[in-house]
């Protein structure tokens, strides 16, 4: 059982292999509630670190959209950057994480929270 201790390891290491474990072994229909303690992580790390944790987040499919909205209105510019990011690489994978770091960070620079329209 991976436990929400070792999601939030200190050691980068260690969480990334928890959430990669996590992401595989998580019961069906428990996909949100993981989401929801990956989603606390979110701002963690260098690049590694969050490319690690968007990629286990956007392998949960459907779970992760709302768990990401609800985090890009985070009161952290670093966490709602890291979800703007995400949501951007959930949206379009073949953007890259560079790019959508970089389109995060001007949203929530302008005080948006990454959704058109």
């Amino acid at each position: 059982m991976i436990t929400s201790a070792l999601l939030a390891d200190p050691d980068d290491e260690v969480a990334r292999s928890a959430w990669r474990a996590a992401v595989v072994l998580v019961p069906e229909g428990e996909e949100h509630g993981l989401a929801v303690g990956l989603a606390t992580q979110l701002g963690r790390g260098g690049r590694e670190t969050r490319l690690s944790l968007s990629r286990a987040l956007i392998a949960l499919g459907e779970a992760a959209p709302p768990v990401l909205a609800a985090a890009a209105t985070d009161p952290d510019p670093d966490v709602r950057a890291h979800a703007v990011a995400t949501e951007h690489l959930w949206r379009d994978p073949e953007a890259g994480f560079e790019s959508a770091v970089e389109e995060a960070k001007r949203v929530v620079a302008l005080g948006g929270a990454g959704r058109e329209g």
